[in-house]
């Protein structure tokens, strides 16, 4: 794991990027960024005064549709098949159901291999979505690998498939990646699939002239979602296999440095933000096993990020350059000073520190993926407490007896506002009877 140095107190990107507030996340010690799920208010919403109330109140009103959404996936007419498969990622991200994926998992995995074999645009879309979220619900490793084995390929002959349409081989690449990062079992498993998304991401590289390469607002949309599932699958090397692998000129899954530099001149901000994020996180694993890793071209990353930094262009949107300015800023304090931001998710009763790079990008990649859901998941979710070391899930007790208090309080909120109103009402009477 990264090293354990002294953070910042500041996370200005993690805010622009999540359109926080300084109000919603300031706190003396670290930022903090908390939100209830939608899956939470759907709980809490149904009037229910008993714990076996709440409970229904939850998953169970919805997996009539579910099902109904299942059935419909496979249905003649395309927008059918889109509405269902939008339903399907939308109750998936706001509930964690891995004995419901495992009874019907077939069935799920043949849907969505037909709808990204045989679809068009945005059925493929939704498609390559609902793969990560399949994945990260499953628990038994030979479950995950019977879906690996059949939706991996599939996903990969969409995303070289230079006629599908951009956007849907962005999703396939975002896909990629979190499903390579589930499943992976070494460098066997995950170099090749690092070569893959470096062939998509490589076409934003600077020409012979060290001019930026002129590519389109979607081209540019599909380098960084590649580049973001090329640096997902970075922290999973060790930081040794890093180091040597950066030294050996003839290694094709790792670009040079220099590079991922050219990526910084982009005309797209996506583009510029997700190659700082990653030449950051580069630097951060090889420092774990070299001190001096990447020192001689150090001055030439702070030299390009702090132009980044400070950038005042008036022809980029005020929204990208405070943005930019954000990012870069937290991109350089780690490059001078070697001090990531931090940054604390709260939710529910417990908290996850966000220290490195490398966690980082992680949570973000696996945000997302599931949205708001993401505090659920965070919950719930036993591949996702893993991969955070948040330990067991909390007693399911203790999570009923936080849903009925919360759930009493909306029941108090609804009988107040009845009261109001039945008094008004009471009031207006008086009020005619008196004239």
């Amino acid at each position: 794991m990264p090293r354990n140095k002294k953070k910042n107190k500041t996370a200005e990107t993690w805010r622009e990027q999540n359109c926080l507030s300084d109000d919603e996340t300031s706190n003396d010690n670290a930022s903090t960024y908390s939100c209830h799920s939608e899956s939470q208010n759907d709980a809490n919403s149904g009037g229910q005064e008993t714990g076996e109330a709440v409970e229904l109140s939850g998953f169970e009103k919805h997996e009539e549709k579910l099902l109904q959404a299942i059935e419909n996936a496979t249905d003649k007419s395309q927008q059918v098949r889109i509405n269902a498969l939008q339903l399907i990622n939308e109750t998936l991200v706001h509930h964690y159901i891995p004995e419901f994926i495992d009874d019907r998992k077939v069935t799920l995995m043949d849907i969505v291999e037909k709808s990204l074999r045989r679809g068009k645009g945005t059925e493929q879309a939704w498609a390559a979505k609902l793969i990560p979220l399949l994945i990260i619900q499953i628990e038994t490793e030979t479950d995950i690998n019977e879906f690996v084995s059949v939706l991996k390929p599939v996903l990969l002959s969409t995303l070289l498939d230079g006629a599908a349409a951009s956007e849907v081989r962005a999703k396939c690449c975002s896909a990629l990646g979190l499903v390579s990062f589930v499943s992976a079992d070494g460098l066997g498993d995950i170099l090749p699939i690092m070569k893959v998304l470096q062939g998509i991401f490589s076409g934003g590289f600077l020409k012979g002239d060290d001019s930026a390469a002129g590519t389109s607002p979607e081209a540019g949309v599909l380098h960084s979602a590649a580049l973001s599932a090329w640096a997902l699958l970075l922290t999973l090397l060790s930081p040794a296999d890093l180091v040597a692998m950066v030294q050996d000129k003839t290694n094709l899954a790792i670009p040079s440095v220099t590079h991922l530099l050219g990526l910084l001149q982009s005309a797209h901000l996506d583009v510029r933000m997700a190659a700082g994020e990653t030449l950051a996180l580069l630097l951060e694993l090889g420092r774990h096993h070299d001190d001096e890793f990447l020192e001689d071209l150090l001055p030439e990353l702070i030299e390009a990020t702090q132009k980044l930094a400070t950038d005042s262009h008036k022809y980029r949107a005020k929204r990208d350059r405070k943005m930019q300015r954000a990012t870069f800023r937290d991109v350089l304090h780690y490059l001078e000073e070697d001090i990531s931001p931090e940054i604390v998710i709260k939710f529910g009763r417990e908290m996850l520190t966000l220290d490195t790079w490398a966690v980082h990008h992680q949570y973000t990649c696996l945000r997302s993926a599931l949205g708001f859901g993401i505090n659920v998941h965070l919950s719930e979710n036993v591949f996702i407490r893993d991969v955070f070391q948040l330990g067991p899930k909390l007693d399911e007790p203790e999570r009923l007896r936080k849903t009925v208090k919360t759930e009493q309080k909306f029941i108090n909120a609804a009988a107040f506002k009845a009261r109001t109103i039945s008094r008004g009402k009471n009031r207006d009477k008086r009020s005619y009877m008196l004239n």
